[in-house]
């Protein structure tokens, strides 16, 4: 099957299928679409063409309608468009289960990066002892977070699952009927889901995907590394943030939460039940049988005639069957044992709670909640808090907040933020009792930016008649500056006896988030990238000196510019100065989709995941250290991105830009998710309150892509000004964190698309801006294609290179099509009577063609 090279796979195994089943799907005769299969394949040419030379949206657009729709009034060509949008949408459908479906042909399975290089590696170089220690302490934990870029709703997905299927066995009549199907179902929300609906989407992948790829995953691990001995560590975690994530989204209320955690532990006892229900046609043998049976009846009262009720505890679920494993070893001749362990396995990994909920909220909200915490202790005549709490020093404050108890009830208070904080800190304890500890376990606070701010939410725990809580603060580190100062935070936190002793509670563990939101938007790629390399080293040293495992949370999103792209190159990159004894990234939106959402993609990602912590740990150990040299090139490179990012960001034209030029604003009105698309109510657009969502977003749709790369050409070209290039030539050819972070803005640099808006150039407001954009795109390529020795870009990945081309040449008709409705709308707007209506059709052509061209791009926002 790999004999032969990875493109020639792909163009067999996905490109010759995708046209032959496109050119199946464009003649199929549906009622509303008429000729439209015939007329797109010509449109897309003439775009094609049209950018070739030059032209605008606009002209494309009018020269299509003129050659092929003679005669064409504006609500002609609207007609039209709007069945271009519906149609590509589809396309783009049919080339994500043409590719999933090849997933297991392209990518070598057992190959580099599986376990069973991982075991053929460790039995070459005789670390079987090493390897064994190490995955008894490790763990990869995948968390699903509600940031809303998965346009496609639950019919569609399960289309692109028959889809994928019928492809792979190459059922032609199925396929034919599928692709009808899939001509006549809606593609768009018409009213906002709720935050459960999100849980509910998600939670698919864990019944679907997650659940059996991570049992595979161990089993395989017990069986031929643990040599059939079982393995009590949990190697793959899952964590969950739909009904759990408070930050900007007012829709999350306790009820939310209370629902999303029994959803989660409903659904995995689904899952028990259902293999319990497959295993008992098995272990029918006597002594046996009976207690099969009984298990199957608790689970099944359990999941479908309770209200909240649990009628067998995760101890009985688990000693019954152990009980049951000994009786088949004892006098069964282990007849079906491997079945049965398979099922302990994932019942070791899930317990009662499937996934962790994580509860997260903004370290602003909090500090408003704490004011009326104290406000309320103080008018109360209670001796809680000192009367002059708010005029202390921070040192005199952590005194006050770490002898602090109290049994808060949240229904004295008036604003509802407070109430539904302190709420959110309670429901964990509930949680915790029903779905076992793992239900809820951490809180996250974003925009973390003092230690104050992590004692004070600690001080709200304890203000909850809980004084050791069972759960793992977590400061989130977003901002440049906040990512400089993250240890000097911690430290003083671990100076304080109070957090201290709560440390040991937690096993000497801190967890500590980095990046995210927020970190890319407020410092450029460079500099966010950089800063969060040197802050896990910083915080590493410092939690080593006090003898607490530091344990970094990555917020990695989908796109490059958030640390998406090659994730498991990034985590094999890292240093002996970086604590790595676990991986835990945040997945999001579409990458959910593309990178978990068959059991062959888990599985594989999963995989590489967890072999770029043995490679760093174990194969590796002690390499990849950056040398003094090294970190000095990329401090410079880092600033030099930096400042060339700040006097664009600073740019009077940047946030215009976005607001008249690009579809930010339109992410608001596509029914996605439940969060809002900013954190302010304000009528202006303000730069802090801008989502990171919209913000990357915007650019991609653009095909722009500024996130990725903007500030990187200035900081290569300094090197090349000053003839220091083979300084950071040698950078690039030895470090691999180095050469993954360039890597990644190649990514980003390859689905951008400048033709589709050289129109601005002209543009009397935007155009000087435009031009800025432009020069810094050019520059970027020019050095990254230098450094690496290429001729194009992504020259080292053909597969993903091809991939991505099909995808852009696929949504090349919608982006054109929004551009084009984008300028109608700024046309219409400056016409001396505003046609209110018209403008209204252009803004659902924007909004519906975000759908699509998000999809495509697979790690778009």
């Amino acid at each position: 099957m790999y004999t032969l090279p990875k493109i020639e796979r792909f163009n067999q195994d996905v490109l010759s299928k995708y046209n032959i089943y496109n050119s199946v799907f464009i003649t199929l005769p549906f009622d509303s679409i008429d000729n439209t299969g015939a007329l797109l394949p010509l449109f897309s040419e003439i775009c094609d063409t049209g950018f070739k030379k030059q032209e605008t949206p606009k002209e494309i657009v009018d020269f299509f309608a003129t050659r092929y729709l003679q005669n064409a009034s504006e609500d002609d060509k609207i007609d039209i468009m709007f069945r271009f949008i519906q149609y590509i949408e589809r396309q783009i459908v049919l080339f994500d289960a043409v590719e999933d479906a090849a997933f297991p042909i392209i990518n070598n399975m057992e190959g580099r990066g599986s376990l069973r290089d991982m075991k053929e590696k460790s039995d070459a170089k005789n670390k079987q002892e090493e390897l064994i220690d190490f995955l008894e302490e490790f763990h990869v934990r995948t968390v699903l977070t509600a940031h809303p870029t998965q346009f496609y709703p639950g019919a569609v997905l399960g289309i692109i699952n028959d889809l994928t299927n019928a492809i792979r066995k190459n059922d032609l009549l199925d396929i034919k009927q599928l692709l009808a199907q899939l001509g006549k179902t809606p593609f768009i929300k018409h009213e906002k889901p709720n935050p459960f609906d999100e849980a509910v989407s998600l939670i698919w992948f864990l019944e679907n995907v997650f659940y059996k790829a991570s049992g595979e995953m161990v089993h395989y691990l017990e069986k031929n590394i643990f040599k059939g001995d079982s393995i009590k560590n949990q190697i793959i975690q899952l964590g969950f943030w739909p009904g759990g994530d408070r930050d900007g989204n007012p829709f999350v209320t306790t009820d939310i939460t209370f629902k999303v955690a029994e959803r989660l532990r409903t659904s995995i006892l689904k899952c028990y039940y259902t293999e319990i229900r497959a295993l008992k046609r098995k272990l029918t043998f006597s002594g046996v049988d009976t207690l099969v049976t009984e298990i199957e009846l608790k689970l099944y009262r359990s999941v479908f005639y309770s209200k909240g009720e649990i009628f067998i505890t995760l101890e009985e679920f688990k000693s019954q069957l152990n009980k049951i494993k000994q009786i088949i070893i004892n006098q069964h001749q282990s007849l079906y044992l491997d079945e049965l362990d398979a099922l302990l396995i994932k019942v070791n990994l899930f317990g009662f709670h499937f996934a962790t909920l994580d509860i997260r909220q903004n370290s602003r909200i909090h500090d408003a909640v704490f004011n009326d915490v104290v406000s309320f202790y103080s008018s109360s005549d209670s001796s809680v808090f000192p009367k002059n709490y708010f005029d202390l020093t921070e040192d005199e404050k952590f005194k006050v907040l770490s002898t602090i108890s109290g049994d808060l009830n949240p229904n004295v208070f008036d604003d509802e933020m407070t109430r539904s904080t302190i709420e959110s800190i309670q429901a964990i304890k509930t949680i915790q009792d029903k779905n076992g500890e793992f239900g809820a376990n951490r809180y996250i606070i974003s925009n973390n930016e003092s230690a104050l701010n992590v004692m004070e939410t600690f001080a709200l725990f304890k203000l909850s008649n809980w004084d050791e809580p069972n759960v793992d603060i977590i400061p989130l580190f977003e901002s440049v500056d906040d990512l400089q100062n993250a240890h000097t935070i911690m430290e003083k936190l671990y100076l304080n006896p109070a957090y201290s002793k709560h440390l040991v509670h937690r096993n000497n563990k801190q967890t500590i988030m980095l990046g995210f939101s927020d970190g890319t938007k407020d410092g450029g790629y460079l500099m966010a990238n950089w800063s969060i390399y040197k802050a896990k080293e910083m915080l590493t040293e410092i939690s080593r000196k006090y003898g607490i495992k530091a344990i970094f949370f990555d917020g990695r999103g989908g796109p490059p510019a958030r640390g998406g792209g090659k994730t498991h190159k990034f985590y094999a990159s890292l240093g002996p100065n970086i604590e790595n004894n676990e991986i835990q990234i945040t997945v999001q939106g579409q990458t959910i989709s593309s990178n978990f959402g068959t059991l062959d993609s888990c599985r594989y990602n999963l995989e590489n995941l967890l072999s770029a912590g043995v490679t760093n740990q174990v194969f590796n150990k002690g390499q990849n250290e950056l040398s003094i040299d090294e970190k000095n090139i990329l401090d410079q490179l880092a600033d030099f991105g930096y400042q060339k990012y700040l006097s664009f960001k600073n740019h009077p034209k940047f946030i215009p830009y976005l607001e008249q030029m690009s579809t930010l604003k339109y992410y608001a009105k596509t029914n996605i998710g439940s969060r809002p698309s900013k954190r302010s109510k304000s009528e202006s657009l303000d730069f802090a309150d801008l989502r990171a969502i919209p913000f990357v977003g915007s650019w991609s749709q653009l095909k722009q892509n500024v996130p990725g790369f903007f500030g990187l050409g200035t900081a290569l070209k300094h090197y090349e000004d000053t003839n220091q290039w083979e300084k950071v030539q040698d950078l690039y050819n030895d470090s691999l964190f180095f050469k993954t972070l360039l890597e990644n803005s190649m990514m980003s640099l390859a689905k951008s698309f400048f033709p589709l808006t050289a129109y601005m150039q002209k543009d009397p407001e935007f155009g000087e801006f435009w031009q800025i954009i432009y020069d810094e795109f050019l520059e970027t390529k020019r050095l990254l294609l230098k450094i690496a020795g290429h001729k194009t870009l992504m020259e080292n990945y053909p597969d993903g290179k091809a991939s991505i081309d099909i995808r852009e040449r696929i949504v090349l008709p919608l982006i054109t099509i929004q551009q084009y409705a984008l300028l109608r709308i700024n046309e219409l707007n400056k016409e001396s009577v505003v046609n209110e209506e018209l403008i209204k059709v252009y803004e659902k052509i924007v909004t519906r063609s975000l759908f699509g061209n998000t999809n495509a791009s697979r790690n778009s926002a």
